[in-house]
């Protein structure tokens, strides 16, 4: 079907960026991303128990960032320490915990840089057809829950007056980022998905003046970096993954010399 790696990693990166452009927004609005930092590390951990499990690994990455998402709430709630301390905990022992299990697995061989920083010149037709399912599936969520997604990211008290109930959503929010997170972790690794995330949507910001125009501006976003990256990466034979990010900061930069709001000659989104 697709008989180029080259052209498969471009059509995998950019359903990729379509996902996580719009989502980026949410983590940009919400201050996520430590959060992200966290489950993106996470992700090593659901490696080294698919593999000693025998489960599809795709799944086991969800399902640990799902759980270290559900034990961030449960903690959260008993008030004894900060978010952010919390979340250097379990980023940091979760990856620990990772690397060291994956130390134990003498019998099986593992990439261990493929994925912290990905492979994306290694994706199969199966691997793009999970990445479009997925995708798909997300952005269709995403869609559905907009209203209270983005009320309960403005003013939660508002929201919860509305009967939108925000802590759903931010636990919506929470198993959307699990999602993206196990299946992009085959294409920039666990160390490099929330760059992916926050600075196509950081970029966008200043770009739009609504919204739901810096969604639409961040998935766009996300797609330049993934072809130049790419292109980049081609060139200049450098690792696929991180050459995204640099294409996507380097878009940034450039954004920086445009006026705030120029894009659509209107004020930035500052607020949600």
């Amino acid at each position: 079907m697709f008989g180029d790696f080259f052209s498969r990693a471009l059509i995998a990166g950019v359903g990729l960026a379509l996902v996580t452009g719009p989502l980026g927004c949410f983590v940009v609005w919400r201050r996520m991303a430590y959060f992200g930092d966290t489950m993106a590390h996470s992700a090593l951990l659901g490696v080294a128990l698919s593999i000693i499990l025998s489960l599809n690994m795709t799944l086991g990455v969800f399902a640990v960032a799902a759980f270290v998402a559900g034990a961030l709430i449960i903690l959260q709630r008993q008030a004894t320490l900060s978010t952010d301390a919390l979340l250097g905990i379990l980023s940091h022992s979760t990856l620990a915990v990772g690397l060291v299990l994956v130390g134990f697995l003498t019998t099986v061989r593992i990439d261990l840089m493929g994925f912290l920083f990905g492979d994306i010149l290694a994706v199969s037709v199966e691997d793009i057809a999970v990445i479009y399912g997925g995708g798909i599936a997300i952005l269709a969520i995403l869609i559905l829950g907009w209203r209270p997604l983005l009320a309960s990211t403005v003013s939660p008290e508002l929201a919860e007056a509305e009967g939108l109930r925000p802590e759903v959503s931010r636990l919506v929010l929470m198993i959307l980022m699990a999602s993206v997170i196990a299946i992009a972790m085959k294409l920039v690794g666990v160390l490099l998905i929330t760059s992916l995330l926050i600075i196509p949507a950081a970029t966008a910001r200043r770009l739009s003046a609504t919204p739901e125009q810096m969604a639409a501006v961040a998935a766009g976003l996300g797609a330049v970096a993934v072809i130049g990256g790419l292109y980049g990466s081609k060139t200049w034979d450098t690792a696929s993954g991180p050459s995204i990010v640099v294409m996507a900061l380097i878009v940034f930069a450039v954004s920086l010399a445009v006026p705030a709001g120029r894009l659509f000659g209107r004020r930035p989104v500052h607020g949600a």
